[in-house]
């Protein structure tokens, strides 16, 4: 059993979520945790595995959003609670920013909805238990930007390093933004919200609580914002895509006209690091 002395042990971050290389200890330290845009708990870091967290009533439920969309939900959550996104294409699903929890009964939910053909996320906070996903599935390719390499926690065969661009599946892109990392990625959707188009932002464009603005930030948690050059890379690279619907990591989804909140929303953040504005 995982966790037991001497047997080797797939450790997950409780604070991140993310899966390290099997020891038969937990880790000293989570370097995800300790760079400046994330954190390590009042509490020290802690260290958990799947096999553990399903013991302790740990499921994964999914549901439909739009058609050929689904939200993967993890209760009790695992990390920064991230949701996790399965687009289906003919080529197969793809599974955006995976959970740090996998079981045979969320894999078995997953598989109702087709063979994952591709793995991927926007960064390396929100990869969770990439591998063990991947292995799960007839070892799906797993797209980890270039940039973000030296954060992998545990390298496997099954991960592909990518820049700038490129298609996991036929006709769907996934493009190097950065940001909030130098690695950070969106994915571009075209037949999403019946053919307008979807982008899955993650954490590089991320939506508002009112679901009609976004943000960008170096760190979310500790409020490290993003200098001016980086928001007008990520307005540059963004404009020119096709798209009506935006969806993030945790349940927040601008429905409609994204393009317009997208360049109002960080043009507003521009203006205020250049300090345009007078009510301050």
């Amino acid at each position: 059993m995982a966790g037991e002395p001497g047997s080797l042990t797939l450790w997950i971050c409780q604070a991140c979520g993310l899966e390290h290389t099997a020891s038969t200890d937990p880790p000293t330290h989570c370097v995800v945790c300790d760079d400046e845009r994330q954190y390590v708990p009042p509490g020290g870091q802690k260290w958990t595995t799947s096999e553990l967290q399903e013991k302790d009533g740990t499921r994964a439920m999914i549901a439909e959003v739009e058609p050929g969309l689904h939200r993967m939900t993890v209760e009790p959550s695992i990390g920064i609670g991230h949701q996790s996104l399965l687009v289906q294409t003919p080529a197969g699903t793809i599974l955006w920013e995976p959970p740090g929890f996998i079981s045979a009964d969320a894999i078995a939910a997953v598989r109702a909805l087709g063979e994952v053909a591709a793995i991927t996320g926007s960064h390396p906070h929100l990869m969770g238990a990439m591998v063990s996903w991947s292995h799960a599935f007839n070892s799906a390719p797993v797209f980890v930007a270039e940039a973000d390499r030296a954060w992998t926690r545990r390298p496997d065969p099954v991960i592909t390093h990518w820049s700038g661009e490129v298609e996991p599946v036929p006709g769907i892109r996934l493009i190097q933004f950065g940001g909030h990392f130098p690695g950070s990625s969106m994915l571009l959707w075209p037949d999403g919200a019946d053919g307008r188009g979807v982008l899955l932002g993650g954490d590089t464009i991320m939506v508002g609580p009112g679901n009609d603005t976004v943000s960008v930030m170096r760190s979310y948690p500790n409020r490290i914002p993003l200098p001016e050059k980086a928001v007008r890379q990520i307005l540059d690279r963004v404009e020119p895509l096709e798209y009506d619907r935006i969806y993030s990591p945790f349940g927040n989804v601008i429905e409609t006209d994204a393009p317009r909140v997208v360049t109002e929303s960080l043009g507003r953040y521009i203006s205020w690091m250049r300090g345009d504005n007078l009510d301050y």
